[in-house]
């Protein structure tokens, strides 16, 4: 069934960014620096595909480290922890398994919407996008997304004021499980008490369904269609990429801030 994005969608003119590799904190910091550039009109709305370095365990803005992860084991394994600038819940990334993006977005095309509603008009393009692939996709909460067989993926959001005259902005980033190591997620993750019994990890993953299993398609795959149903679908949108002086600030933020301990053990 053809969707049509909503009317927003059409005067959003964003730019599409398949972005490289990255580590885990240079991602948050693009994030904050993507989002400001855009709230204070220095760059247009813009799409970024993420893609990972190494895997990582992101917490949300006021999430209690301690109580989410397993520091030790994250390390044992070699998994980044860092926090993130939206709030929400816990992801568990691997490079291979996981599709991530994000959309920055001057504010009005959020104006006059509940959160709820906001989550959705930013979504609206990848429900229609997954339906393309046959998945039968909606909306199961104010931020996940789910298929019939479980939930395959989880939003975050934040609004970042107008400032020097510019729109304002709202960042929305979404994780999808494209596979899932869902063992290895349970050993990091302080899921719950039992969390190593078996009965626990069958849970956890007949919770979260993989995009692999669904569409029997490669992840590169799903990426180049998630690209393409952007340029197809959303008038004037146009492949870029990340400016060095974005990189440059960014780099510098993810030095200063998100690598750092006291920005990931507390609310700063």
């Amino acid at each position: 069934a053809e969707m049509r994005l909503s009317e927003r969608w059409s005067s959003l003119h964003p730019l599409v960014i398949h972005d490289s590799p990255r580590d885990p904190a240079m991602q948050m910091a693009l994030d904050e620096v993507l989002s400001e550039k855009v709230a204070d009109g220095t760059i247009p709305a813009t799409f970024r595909i993420w893609e990972w370095k190494s895997s990582a365990v992101i917490i949300g803005r006021f999430q209690s480290l301690s109580n989410e992860v397993d520091i030790e084991q994250a390390r044992r394994e070699n998994i980044s922890v860092v926090r993130r600038v939206t709030g929400g819940g816990a992801m568990f990334v691997e490079p291979s398994n996981t599709i991530t993006y994000s959309l920055y977005a001057p504010l009005r095309f959020v104006e006059g919407m509940d959160v709820a509603q906001s989550y959705r008009i930013c979504d609206e393009w990848l429900v229609a996008a997954l339906r393309e692939l046959g998945m039968k996709v909606s909306f199961s909460s104010m931020n996940d997304l789910a298929s019939e067989q479980g939930k395959i993926g989880g939003a975050a959001q934040r609004r970042f004021a107008r400032r020097d005259g510019g729109p304002g902005a709202v960042l929305h980033h979404v994780t999808l499980a494209y596979d899932i190591d869902a063992e290895k997620m349970a050993r990091v993750l302080r899921i719950s008490k039992e969390k190593m019994s078996d009965k626990a990890v069958r849970s956890v993953v007949k919770r979260v369904d993989p995009m692999r299993s669904q569409t029997g398609m490669a992840r590169s795959d799903i990426i180049s269609h998630l690209q393409d149903f952007l340029l197809r679908n959303v008038s004037q949108a146009v492949v870029s990429t990340i400016s060095p002086a974005c990189l440059n600030e960014s780099s510098e933020l993810a030095k200063q801030r998100y690598s750092k301990d006291a920005w990931l053990s507390c609310i700063v």
